[in-house]
């Protein structure tokens, strides 16, 4: 699959046919319930958990001591190229992580991976794997718009493929996640809306980013979550501001609440909409390699573990004030 198709007359077409609709108004034959958030993960609900991602220069017993001292419930471990586990050893080593974790006295909530297709080379050792050991939740990897196609028939393209991941995550009774994310499908949140709304949220569905979709829908995002709610099994946290560079504005990546995502609004509107599911906190601001999962730091570890800190005891003020966890 290409890059970065336009999608203006989708989005156009989209927000002229979905934009003001109310709470329980009846969209494209479908109603959408004012309550209605699915509990795929009801064991992990509201569990806070951190991407694994950013213990990436730690072995499993320093990563599930370091989450658990940091306050964290749980891990959102990387099970792909370049992570934790190596999806070519999964089971072997997702076992020696869940031990590890475990004994911390924490949970592996969720795992992050590369599946984007039910017949890709690993995708049946890891979901097995995650089955067995009572995992009920893992991301899929990203797809790309293909330039040769149009809109649609991309999406028709996307929801087959979708729909096969599905099946097989009935099959090992686990839910799929699929992350919206800026320059991806799935940006706008109306093509990944139109990719699941037939599909079974019990199996399918998405890791609600507000960073993302607020750099993609800046006042426009409680509509987009309210479309997509029925199918959010996790969501990310982490926050943004635009910064302009020379004659261009770019994503600056900052702790929580040095930002311009609106965490008070955004939690309390999930706490009204019934969400259940992991919550995730990512580290994506410079933090001496930590934020883009190196392997060495190149700060101090100390410097790096206070910053994490600060972020959980800000999060967890957010999430007591609006009564989320």
């Amino acid at each position: 699959m290409r890059d970065d198709i336009s999608r203006k007359n989708f989005i156009k077409g989209a927000a002229v046919t979905l934009a003001g609709i109310p709470l329980g108004a009846p969209v494209l034959g479908r109603l959408l319930p004012a309550s209605s958030f699915k509990n795929t993960t009801a064991g992990n609900a509201h569990s806070l958990n951190i991407f694994s991602k950013h213990l990436q220069w730690l072995n499993y017993a320093d990563m599930a001591r370091q989450a658990a001292q940091l306050g964290f419930d749980g891990i959102d471990l990387t099970v792909r190229t370049g992570g934790h586990v190596l999806p070519e050893r999964v089971a072997d080593d997702l076992p020696k992580a869940l031990e590890a974790v475990t004994k911390a006295g924490l949970k592996i909530n969720s795992i992050t991976t590369d599946i984007k297709d039910a017949d890709d080379k690993y995708t049946i050792d890891i979901l097995k794997t995650a089955s067995q050991l009572a995992i009920k939740n893992y991301r899929m990897g990203w797809y790309n718009y293909d330039k040769q196609l149009d809109t649609l028939a991309n999406l028709a393209a996307i929801k087959k493929r979708f729909a096969g991941l599905a099946a097989i995550n009935k099959q090992y009774e686990i839910h799929g996640d699929y992350e919206n994310h800026t320059g991806r499908f799935g940006n706008s949140i109306w093509d990944l809306w139109e990719v699941l709304k037939d599909l079974d949220p019990e199996w399918i569905g998405c890791q609600y980013d507000i960073h993302h979709a607020t750099v993609d829908g800046a006042e426009a995002w409680p509509v987009n979550l309210e479309l997509i709610r029925n199918y959010i099994g996790s969501i990310t946290i982490k926050d943004f501001y635009w910064k302009k560079t020379g004659d261009k504005w770019q994503v600056e990546n900052v702790p929580l609440g040095q930002g311009m995502i609106d965490f008070r609004k955004y939690l309390a509107l999930l706490k009204k909409l019934e969400f259940k599911g992991p919550v995730i906190l990512h580290y994506e601001y410079p933090l001496g390699g930590a934020n883009d999962g190196a392997t060495k730091l190149a700060i101090p570890e100390a410097e790096v573990i206070k910053a994490m800190k600060a972020d959980v005891i800000t999060l967890k003020g957010w999430l007591a004030e609006t009564r989320l966890q």
